[in-house]
């Protein structure tokens, strides 16, 4: 190694050559960054739990996605479901966990349907506490009834509806998210409440309280994951594949039944290939609702 005239310092291939190599590899390591972050998809989930809960559900689940598929799915959770469902309009996620991509406002950001729950569907509930005075819808005219969001499908726009067709006006109150309105209705903060009829029991197991359904719902599907248009077929298949098998696999199986402990869920766990086909339901209740502000 010599030096030349300007200071610098010179190999036996020269000093262009070495700046050459030294960008050449700067602009490799860079590729090879971008190739790392190219397998890197965001995974947003509707606010209906905690942060702190939807973490200890979707975090183990998306580890194992990981190790068997190589592509990593970052959690995205927002504040409350209207800021989810913001994003999800704005097509800020790649895959997402939710129900309300079937809102008319959903449309453009086209998100497919690819993985259904196992377990049994969900409905929309009307709920009060056991030892409320309440006895049947009639008697929550004119009184204050909790939901958890303008954006919650089960939990709002479909016990409202039915409400609306029975003429029985009351005044909603807003809870953030599924839990956040149930906390609400055990505190007595409301005497009614609109609700996922699957949170709520999960809810009211895990916090003790004894509640009485006023009114049920037909049901729907549970929340689906979904893609976006944007994120290749392969690492699709791959996801939806390795989330589908995760019941017949002893390590899947064994995380699901542990995060499904967690947040009080009853068997069968985790997800089948899904197509928006088994959703048709949703789409015909938007098309027909006399609820218009549905967010």
């Amino acid at each position: 190694m010599t030096q030349s005239r300007d200071g610098q310092c010179v190999g036996p291939l020269g000093g262009r050559t070495l700046i050459g190599l030294s960008i050449g590899l700067l602009a490799w390591l860079t590729l090879m960054s971008g190739n790392a972050r190219a397998d890197e998809y965001s995974f947003g989930v509707l606010s209906q739990r905690s942060a702190v809960l939807t973490a200890q559900y979707w975090n183990p689940i998306l580890d194992y996605v990981e190790k068997r598929t190589g592509t990593r799915l970052t959690l995205k959770v927002a504040r409350t479901a209207p800021e989810s469902n913001d994003a999800t309009a704005r097509g800020e996620y790649d895959f997402v966990y939710s129900n309300t991509i079937f809102l008319p406002k959903m449309a453009e950001s086209n998100y497919q349907v690819i993985l259904r729950p196992r377990d049994e569907a969900i409905r929309g509930q009307i709920v009060t506490l056991a030892d409320s005075p309440i006895q049947d819808l009639a008697d929550l005219a004119g009184s204050e009834v909790g939901f958890p969001s303008l954006a919650a499908f089960v939990g709002y726009a479909v016990p409202m509806d039915r409400l609306m067709r029975e003429g029985i006006e009351v005044t909603p109150v807003f809870g953030g998210n599924q839990e956040g309105i149930m906390g609400q209705l055990k505190a007595g903060r409301v005497i009614a409440a609109g609700v996922n009829s699957q949170v709520m029991r999960s809810f009211a197991t895990r916090e003790g309280i004894q509640y009485r359904v006023l009114w049920e719902s037909d049901p729907y599907n549970n929340l689906p994951i979904a893609a976006h248009p944007r994120v290749p077929e392969a690492v699709i298949d791959a996801v939806r594949t390795s989330i589908a098998g995760m019941a017949e696999d002893p390590e899947g199986a064994r995380i699901l039944q542990t995060v499904g402990g967690i947040i009080g869920q009853k068997p069968p766990y985790g997800f089948l290939a899904s197509s928006p086909e088994d959703y048709r339901n949703y789409v015909d209740f938007y098309a027909s609702t006399l609820v218009q502000d549905i967010r």
